[in-house]
């Protein structure tokens, strides 16, 4: 910490605020998702994988490629700057590992599954097994990991309050 700067901790605060605020704006998107829009294309499969699929089918592939993209662009930046912060360093370093943990569940659970689901309507090949299953298990895990995206966010709130309070406290 000795070689920390005003400048350095104007920086660590400012790229913390916004990685934190998109972070809780990507939290506001899953919310609503997993509120307005998983129940209805999970209500009744197969019927209702057509808010999903087909040509007029919600597809938000594109906009949690870009929102996450921007997210994590903003978190590594914010890392970057908080880097010679060791307490703040350390804690961001763990919301990160977890933060990518959940995204790897979701490259390797969720893109697959809502894939298959999309496609379902369009391909009468797809052989699948329990629908209302499937889908009921895809909903209540993605409960899960909606609220592991949350924590991780909130945990980023007491680390943006210790940079700001460093910074006022701080002797030139």
């Amino acid at each position: 910490m000795n070689t920390t700067t005003l400048q350095d901790l104007a920086k660590a605060e400012m790229w913390l605020l916004i990685a934190t605020l998109v972070y809780f704006l990507m939290n506001g998107a899953q919310i609503f998702e997993t509120v307005a829009v998983v129940p209805k294309w999970s209500a009744s499969p197969p019927e209702s994988f057509a808010l999903i699929s087909g040509p007029y089918g919600i597809n938000l592939k594109g906009f949690w490629i870009i929102l996450h993209s921007i997210h994590e662009i903003t978190f590594f930046i914010a890392l970057y700057f908080c880097w010679k912060i060791d307490p703040v360093r350390n804690w961001l370093l763990l919301l990160l590992g977890i933060h990518f943990a959940v995204r790897v569940w979701t490259l390797l659970y969720f893109a697959p599954n809502i894939i298959e689901f999309q496609k379902f309507s369009t391909d009468d090949s797809f052989a699948y097994g329990d629908l209302t299953a499937r889908t009921t298990l895809w909903r209540s895990l993605n409960y899960i990991r909606v609220a592991i995206f949350i924590s991780v966010s909130i945990g980023l709130v007491p680390l943006l309050y210790k940079v700001i309070n460093l910074k006022a406290s701080f002797t030139v």
